[in-house]
């Protein structure tokens, strides 16, 4: 979760749905495609405007971004990101880049929170750059342990079961 707020609504980041692009298929680069900052993988912030660029990243310095706690940091000034990216003063490990975001209007969350639709964490924001995106999810649903542990087991696809 990016923002919330009551009566604005809410933006968020789907973060472990990676898709088969990366960076260099969606900006134009001053660099080589096989450069590390262009092979970059893109992940799918969710379904709303997937033609929109969002990023998280480790860097505060970082002009008008929004700290989202645990050292991530969301948007900001994309000239000066890319500016540290390409000079290597940021490691591409510190940052990932997102096509579209997931958002609710005012009030939708907390009534899909209240109907159970969202399973919810706290202090996870850290975890997007420690955990595997293959097992981002099982991995937070065992540290809530208790009925979620079993849940970290069940296959993505409930046919494989």
């Amino acid at each position: 979760m990016c923002r919330h707020d009551e009566t604005e609504g809410s933006f968020g980041l789907v973060l472990n749905c990676s898709s088969n692009l990366q960076l260099a298929d969606v900006l134009q680069l001053p660099i080589s495609t096989d450069s590390e900052v262009a092979q970059m993988p893109l992940y799918i912030g969710g379904p709303v405007q997937p033609d929109t660029l969002h990023y998280l990243h480790q860097r505060p310095d970082v002009p008008e971004s929004i700290a989202l706690g645990q050292d991530v940091y969301w948007g900001g000034d994309f000239t000066v990101l890319m500016g540290l990216l390409l000079s290597g003063d940021l490691s591409p490990d510190a940052v990932r880049f997102y096509a579209g975001y997931s958002g609710w209007t005012a009030g939708q969350l907390a009534d899909e929170i209240g109907d159970n639709v969202w399973i919810v964490h706290p202090d996870a924001a850290g975890k997007v750059f420690t955990l595997d995106n293959d097992a981002f999810w099982q991995a937070i649903l065992r540290e809530k342990g208790g009925r979620y542990r079993a849940l970290s087991n069940y296959p993505v696809d409930p046919r494989l079961n």
